[in-house]
């Protein structure tokens, strides 16, 4: 049976790939993009909400309802930010609008994109690490089906994708170098998007899959 997802981040490099996988998988029946801003695609599959503050998600909770699983893609830089700030962005929001998509749809599959090397005791030294380690135990305690954090490397977009890590451009190169000698340490955003789908689909015997794991719930 096909499946219908939210999907949050669909104007930054991950979700855009994330997206662009499941608007060309048959496996996907329908599909909510919610953003902060429009982002400019037209399909069948496709709807849009725009939330211009996620805080307040709870204001349009009942759009949420119907849905299989959530593919939470949105993320901030620590870079130039204090802890309470990235706190806010990263943890208050994240979990203000997965309980909102929790009480809508008990039986849904939350996936967060984390981050490789999160920190899961939320004791170590890197804040980021902390605070993405915070976010991830905080999930798993919301009433989902299940609840699975996602903990990529360098990944290789999407074709024509338009949204890229700024960085991206400069180290492409590098890509199938990595590919080759380690490939263990690399992804393509179609690994991660089927990946997501495999989890709400068949699930996945572990709830943090790191890139080893990605590739496997991708089965590839």
């Amino acid at each position: 049976m096909a499946i219908k997802v939210i999907i949050t981040g669909a104007t930054g490099m991950v979700g855009e790939g994330v997206l662009l996988h499941c608007l060309n998988n048959p496996e996907v029946e329908k599909i909510l993009i919610v953003n902060r801003r429009h982002y400019d695609l037209q399909h069948p599959k496709l709807s849009e909400l725009l939330v211009p503050d996620f805080i307040e998600v709870s204001k349009v909770s009942d759009r949420l309802a119907g849905y299989d699983g959530c593919f939470f893609c949105a993320g901030v830089t620590s870079l130039g930010k204090k802890e309470p700030e990235y706190t806010h962005l990263t943890y208050d929001i994240t979990l203000t609008f997965a309980g909102a998509v929790a009480k809508a749809n008990p039986n849904l599959v939350f996936t967060y994109v984390s981050g490789s090397h999160t920190d899961s005791t939320e004791k170590g030294s890197t804040m980021w690490a902390r605070v993405k380690g915070r976010t991830e135990n905080a999930l798993f305690r919301l009433p989902y089906k299940k609840a699975y954090a996602f903990r990529p490397g360098v990944m290789k977009p999407v074709e024509g994708q338009k949204s890229l890590n700024k960085y991206f451009k400069y180290f492409a190169w590098l890509y199938p170098v990595i590919d080759l000698f380690a490939p263990k340490a690399v992804l393509t955003l179609h690994q991660v998007g089927q990946a997501m789908i495999n989890c709400v689909t068949k699930g996945y015997n572990k709830p943090i899959l790191e890139i080893a794991d990605i590739r496997a719930a991708a089965g590839k």
